[in-house]
């Protein structure tokens, strides 16, 4: 298994694709069995012809991209500006099955495995996947709850494409072809495994709680109390610092299994948004559905937390494996420079704990990635999806 990742800020499309392709391709034997693929909007006007440009250049046996907002190669995230970035891999030993589907062709969620399985034309039991949609034309949170059903074992892990506010305005690609709707894909199998790692960049605040009430997605009572009620009394316990961030950055956190203990940290909890309360009613609505006896914790997100949350992840992710080859980051528009006010801060991190190797992706609409085993759409979190060989920890 050998990887190779590159970026270029050159605007020239073909310009830039031909620098990446000569550096991912220096000293390797024959063309790539994969490569991602992920251009900045600059490259907008070419994004149907970059296939096309990259097979010229390097001969690919499979491609897999999609426009980015902000760009991340070879450990750089480049935000703002014309950039373009491969990641290519040789991975004697694997089978990579791509696949394009539309909503139009998507199987009914009550549909059996078999027929989401014969949908993407994956007969594998086990492959992991990585995921890339367009946020407008089809919906992926129904996409990655059919592929849970579908292959319950299996990692899935990806983001949507960003750069393009309208309609038609991203782009997905797939082998020597481009499309401004839809989602590409890959099963991979054999000897290759992809580690998911999702950072959620929350830090809990009080105690978890169980939901004692609830409608759907509002909660009425947690622990016996009316849920407004218990919000009001954590607030006001709040050092001063976390009363004002809390006016902007307070979360819930969700446990997916009730019968499980509260993580330390925050590690299992789904974090979701407040959408909504009801003063006379005492209630709170969540962007999540919810069941009685579900544990939820409140929590709070800034830039520390972000920080210390991402590095205890790799930190313990680095500790356990010593064989990772390669990775993608989907990370949120909302984080970068924006949040952290320096550049390049989760590569960094990512090339301090796990080490130097090939590392590439994009800044996402939304991020795809697994908590407690459940696959997830996601906002304002980095989905690490780490290659490494299959037989190797």
């Amino acid at each position: 298994m050998q990887w190779a990742a590159a970026i270029s800020e050159n605007p020239d499309s073909a310009k830039a694709v031909a620098e990446c392709a000569r550096v991912v391709a220096e000293g390797k034997s024959g063309p790539p069995d994969i490569v991602f693929m992920f251009p900045s909007p600059h490259h907008r006007e070419e994004y149907e012809g970059l296939p096309e440009l990259l097979y010229k250049s390097i001969g690919q046996k499979h491609l897999i991209g999609c426009s980015g907002g902000g760009i991340i190669g070879a450990g750089r995230e480049v935000e703002r500006k014309a950039a373009l970035s491969l990641v290519a891999g040789w991975l004697p030993g694997v089978d990579i099955r791509p696949f394009y589907v539309t909503q139009e062709t998507m199987p009914n969620p009550d549909a059996s495995p078999r027929a989401w399985r014969e949908w993407l034309g994956v007969a594998e039991p086990k492959p992991d996947f990585l995921i890339l949609s367009d946020p407008f034309s089809l919906d992926p949170e129904e996409f990655v709850q059919g592929l849970d059903y579908a292959f319950p074992q299996s990692v899935k892990i990806g983001g949507l494409a960003s750069g393009g506010s309208e309609p038609e305005a991203n782009a997905v690609f797939i082998d020597r072809r481009s499309y401004k709707r839809g989602a590409v894909g890959a099963a991979f199998s054999g000897d290759v495994a992809i580690d998911p790692i999702v950072t959620q960049g929350c830090r809990p605040i009080g105690l978890p709680m169980q939901v004692t009430d609830c409608d759907k997605n509002i909660i009425v009572e947690l622990d016996g109390k009316r849920t407004l009620k218990v919000l009001e009394e954590l607030l006001r316990g709040l050092e001063e610092d976390d009363k004002k961030l809390a006016r902007n950055s307070l979360f819930i956190g969700l446990l997916g299994d009730p019968m499980k203990k509260p993580a330390t940290g925050g590690g299992d909890y789904l974090i979701r948004n407040l959408i909504g309360i009801d003063p006379e009613k005492g209630v709170l609505a969540i962007g999540a559905i919810v069941r009685p006896g579900q544990t939820v914790q409140f929590h709070l997100r800034d830039r520390k937390a972000s920080a210390a949350d991402i590095d205890s992840r790799l930190t313990r992710y680095a500790l356990a494996t010593k064989s990772a080859s390669a990775a993608l980051l989907f990370t949120c528009l909302g984080r970068g420079q924006g949040l952290y006010r320096k550049p390049n801060h989760d590569s960094d991190v990512f090339k301090a704990k796990v080490g130097p190797i090939p590392l590439g992706g994009i800044f996402c609409n939304g991020e795809i990635g697994p908590v407690d085993g459940t696959t997830f759409l996601h906002g304002y979190t980095s989905c690490f999806g780490i290659f490494r060989p299959a037989k190797a920890a």
